[in-house]
């Protein structure tokens, strides 16, 4: 769902950095404010996993893919704020470095992506789990499921607004081939974030059910989470991303079939990893697998860094 540059017109593109960058600044100032020092390296670990996570392409109907975006995901373990400076970490670093998603459509995609999935993902997660009655791993993991593939809808939704105010395409046409592809790319996702939330849920129960971060965590050491979740996205990066599907996602999809593929501009051409190929590697998957370690540990660190820096400031 990242969206290129040229398929938005100025002003969408202008309007959608705008409520990005408001979301994430609030985000920060959560963060800042509540998020304990304890889970400081799990917003790092979860921005490594969401970039690893996207990484694994999964093929659905009619000849297109998909991938999971883990905005709910990193909200049902953090929180909105943390999700959305988190989700932000990864799609800078998949513009900047790997040429995924356009500069210019980088504010349309954190919106859609990390603000909506996350804030309003986060709200449907804790409607559904109240609804189930919640304090059960069963009611969280049901309620997450949900949430994500509701959030995954959502998210394509807006990205069909945008694509229709921008005159890109009709909106009788982009709105239902949208929210019908990511139909079926959502149960991907809700699977995924069912079974990651279930291990999580057995191994740190105290992480689930917290949508507002806080408390006293000073005494909760997350050593031996970080280090597992560490391993397994670097593990997904290095030895699952070279056998993702290569068939188009699905807004590649949509642009292909409705005729509006051709608008995709590359106004960023300095990015040192295009296509999540590391230069100088002979072999296509050797590259492939180097770039995704060397991005979870970039947004590892991004993600890190910035939660530690926040931290500090509120002390």
């Amino acid at each position: 769902m990242h969206i290129p540059d040229g398929f938005l017109d100025v002003k969408t593109s202008a309007a959608t950095a705008a409520l990005a960058a408001g979301a994430l600044g609030l985000g920060l100032k959560q963060v800042r404010e509540n998020l304990p020092p304890a889970r400081v390296p799990l917003l790092g670990l979860a921005a490594a996993f969401v970039f690893a996570g996207q990484m694994l392409n999964f093929p659905i109907a009619g000849g297109t893919s998909g991938h999971m975006v883990g905005s709910v995901l990193a909200a049902v373990l953090l929180g909105p704020g943390a999700a959305m400076v988190a989700l932000t970490a990864v799609l800078l670093v998949q513009c900047l470095v790997f040429a995924d998603g356009g500069l210019l459509a980088l504010g349309a995609n954190v919106f859609n992506m990390g603000v909506i999935g996350a804030v309003l993902g986060w709200g449907i997660h804790r409607l559904a789990w109240r609804a189930l009655g919640g304090h059960t791993l069963a009611a969280a993991v049901a309620a997450a499921a949900f949430a994500a593939w509701f959030a995954t809808v959502l998210a394509a939704v807006c990205c069909a607004a945008e694509l229709a105010a921008s005159g890109t395409v009709a909106a009788r046409v982009v709105f239902p081939a949208m929210a019908g592809v990511h139909a079926l790319i959502g149960v991907g996702e809700a699977i995924i974030t069912a079974l990651v939330i279930a291990a999580v849920g057995r191994a740190r129960p105290e992480l689930l059910g917290v949508g507002v971060m806080g408390g006293n965590e000073s005494g909760k050491n997350y050593g031996a989470l970080l280090g597992y979740g560490i391993g397994a996205a670097l593990a997904l990066a290095a030895f699952l991303s070279p056998f993702a599907s290569k068939l188009p996602d699905g807004l590649d999809r949509v642009a292909e079939t409705h005729g509006f593929a051709e608008s995709a501009r590359k106004f960023f051409t300095l990015a040192p990893a295009p296509d999540y190929q590391l230069p100088g590697v002979g072999s296509v998957s050797l590259a492939t697998a180097l770039a995704g370690v060397a991005g979870t540990l970039v947004v590892f660190a991004l993600a890190w860094l910035l939660a530690r820096a926040l931290a500090r400031r509120r002390t």
